[in-house]
């Protein structure tokens, strides 16, 4: 799939001329987590797995400090600014946030589980980034200081969402920016781990009798190292704290054609 394909948007009102738009992610199967040969891997990325996954919506950016305001009235942020991603936000404020989404729409937003935040990040591709194996100068807001040319200024902190390319699904910043909160526990590797798309939360058939209260991390920030902003890599952290690189994007499942607000259409 090419970065060239047309998306599917679906304006969500938040009021005060705030709309968030979510992108419509098509059912599909993909090799979930990284082969052996993959530069910067790391052991909890396997054993690589295939996973179907159903078709459901996606924020065409993380969730941005005037949406979070629209929908809670505050805002938490370290480097303010409305088009910026909030942060400062922990895994349940992030799953609160979602609930009153939900009740002031009548829709089911929520978190994106671990396997979907994959798939719809790589949008097809099976290279470290969707845009290949190294990441394009100017394509992501990470860590300056693994760049071949260091001589680059760092950005050191969040930039407003949707200035750098989006890939084949439409989505902007999977990579970089802010890492990303998913819904499922955290896991060391994927033994036992779900195939159908699902968020995967204790387990009792599996080994593990002791699962982390920490919570799935994606996509990597701006002080991230670029093998940390790879679409397999995984990372955590407890669900009750939060930091100025942290973010998240919801996702919701496919309404009634009838209860969803007409799309756009555009490359």
């Amino acid at each position: 799939i090419g970065n060239k394909s047309f998306a599917c948007y679906f304006p969500e009102d938040l009021g005060k001329g705030i709309v968030m738009e979510m992108v419509y992610i098509p059912e599909g199967k993909f090799l979930m987590g990284s082969p052996e040969t993959e530069e910067g891997r790391q052991e909890y990325e396997g054993p690589q797995h295939q996973v179907t996954v159903p078709a459901f919506l996606a924020g065409k950016y993380p969730i941005t400090q005037a949406q979070w305001q629209a929908v809670i009235g505050n805002n938490p942020s370290d480097f303010k600014g409305e088009k910026r991603p909030v942060e400062q936000v922990n895994w349940y404020e992030a799953v609160e946030f979602c609930q009153i989404l939900s009740e002031k729409t009548g829709k089911n937003y929520r978190l994106l589980s671990e396997a979907e935040w994959e798939y719809a990040c790589r949008a097809g591709t099976s290279t470290s980034f969707y845009f290949g194996n190294k990441i394009p100068e100017e394509s992501v807001n990470y860590s300056y200081v693994t760049r071949e040319l260091i001589e680059d200024p760092p950005y050191g902190e969040t930039t407003d969402v949707g200035i750098f390319p989006p890939n084949a699904f439409g989505l902007y910043d999977m990579h970089g920016n802010v890492t990303e909160w998913c819904s499922d526990l955290w896991h060391y590797d994927y033994q036992w781990a779900p195939h159908d798309g699902s968020s995967w939360e204790h387990d009792e058939s599996s080994w593990e009798t002791d699962v982390s209260e920490s919570r799935e991390l994606r996509g990597g920030s701006w002080s991230s190292e670029a093998k940390y902003c790879r679409a397999a890599c995984r990372d955590s952290y407890p669900a009750d704290k939060s930091d100025n690189c942290i973010g998240f994007r919801v996702a919701a499942g496919l309404q009634l054609p009838a209860a969803l607000p007409s799309p756009s259409i555009r490359p």
